[in-house]
Formats: structure tokens, sequence, C-alpha cells
């Protein structure tokens, strides 16, 4: 099988048509399959369609295995190489993991239904973004994987959790700060977190983002704390697209389950 195509080459393939997959060898199943092809007959190449072939072997009268049929190989479309994101995270309505609970393993814009408070949460696996009102708004808390028995620890302000988002992994992260909006003004690239912009870059504020790769968890004041906004890939011009009421930027951390 070549680097760019799909199928077993045919013995005989001629050399200088590497990038030549093979059509099946029987010529009437190449007529159910549309498209140019090149056909290599006798020592000879030529563009041709199906329909031509067939009309060439029965006005030659040589049998069809005498020829060999290649079409351009398919291209394997992009897809994201990251593996889908495995979770699952347990909400208890009482503190140290008692009372009723509800397990969840993907994003669920309404937990309402399922309980009425939560004090408690263990997370078995994944990373997670806790919203306090449905459909992910309100207040974030980000969750990795561990026990939480109250919601001090998640540093909530109360025990209202109303939906989650189940946060993919990836293997590399890269986000651009800048100092204006519209992406002006003075821009850093980041790939590690940093507990402190201002100590390390000299930001207070940062009034906009390009999310380059992976997930990213901002935090209002230095070492992670205060409000927290999750950052998905994409940009973001202005401090209202993420959800934010000021540009005041303290720490900025990867959304990763391993520190």
């Amino acid at each position: 099988m070549n680097s760019k195509g799909e199928g077993f080459l045919a013995r005989g393939t001629p050399a200088e048509a590497p990038e030549m997959a093979l059509v099946p060898p029987s010529v009437r199943e190449a007529e159910q399959r549309p498209g140019a092809y090149t056909a290599h007959f006798l020592g000879v190449q030529a563009p041709v369609t199906p329909p031509q072939v067939c009309q060439h072997i029965c006005c030659s009268h040589l049998p069809a295995s005498a020829l060999v049929l290649y079409r351009p190989a398919r291209r394997r479309p992009i897809t994201d190489l990251h593996p889908p994101a495995m979770g699952k995270i347990t909400f208890y309505e009482d503190r140290g993991f008692q009372g009723h609970h509800y397990e969840c393993s993907s994003d669920h814009p309404n937990l309402q239904p399922y309980f009425s408070r939560c004090n408690s949460i263990r997370v078995d696996s994944g990373c997670w973004m806790l919203y306090e009102q449905p459909n992910y708004s309100g207040c974030q808390y980000f969750l990795r994987r561990g026990d939480y028995p109250d919601y001090q620890q998640w540093m909530g302000l109360s025990d209202v959790v109303r939906s989650c988002r189940l946060i993919p992994h990836t293997s590399s992260h890269r986000i651009r700060i800048y100092e204006r909006e519209d992406y002006r003004g003075q821009m850093v690239e980041i790939t590690e977190d940093c507990s402190s912009l201002h100590d390390r870059f000299h930001f207070s504020e940062i009034h906009s983002f390009q999310v380059l790769e992976g997930y990213w968890v901002l935090y209002e004041m230095p070492n992670y704390r205060g409000r927290q906004y999750l950052l998905r890939p994409g940009d973001y011009r202005r401090y209202h697209d993420w959800g934010a009421t000021s540009a005041r930027v303290g720490s900025l951390r990867r959304a990763t389950e391993y520190y």
C-alpha cells in the first residue's frame, strides 16, 4: 500500500505511476465505479473511462485480463487525530459523597432534573467544566480527576450545578494572548501553564485571545484563583467573547488531566 492511496498495487505496476491505486481487475466492476482511470495495456498507458475500456476490449477481441486499470488514489479525509474524550463524573447531593447521586459521562446542558443540589463530586476520569446555570452559562468551575468532598474544594460559591461539559483530550496546547482588542498590541504565545501573567509578561489585562491548540482555563486572579473561563480552540476578539465582564486576567492553565 503506498502512502498516498488505498488498495494493493498490481503485480507489474509501472514504477512511474506510484500514485495510482488498483481498481478491481474486473472491468465490469469498474463500470459501476465512476471516475477517471489510467489503463496500462500492452506497455501503453492512456487516460480512459470504464465505458471506453469495455468498448475497446469488445472491439479488440482480447481478454480483459490483458489490461490493468488504475485510478487516482483517494485521499483520506482529514479528521481529528485525538481520540474521543472519555470521562466519568458523579454528583452527590450531600457532602462527603453521601445522599442521592447522579453519574454522567458526557456533556449535559441541564442537570436540574437529576439532583436539586450538589455538595460533593467525584471525578473518575476526564477534565470537566461545571456551570451554575443550564446551557453552560453562569459561573464556571474546572475539575480534573480527584475527589471533591465539598463545593469549596472546587472553589464553588454555592451548591448549585446546573450543567457540565466534558473537555476533549488534546496532546498539545498553544495560545496567543494580546494586550488589546482584535489581536492588537503586544502578543505572547504560551504553551505551558502560567500562574501569574503579570509577573511573567507584565500583563494585568488581556483583551483578546487566539487558541491555536488545546483547551485552556482562564482565571481572573493569579495562582489559579477567582472566576474561571473555559477557552476552546478559536478566536476571542474581546473579553465578552469568553463571557467575562472585564479584561482582568491573572493566570492561565491548560485543561489537561495531568500537570
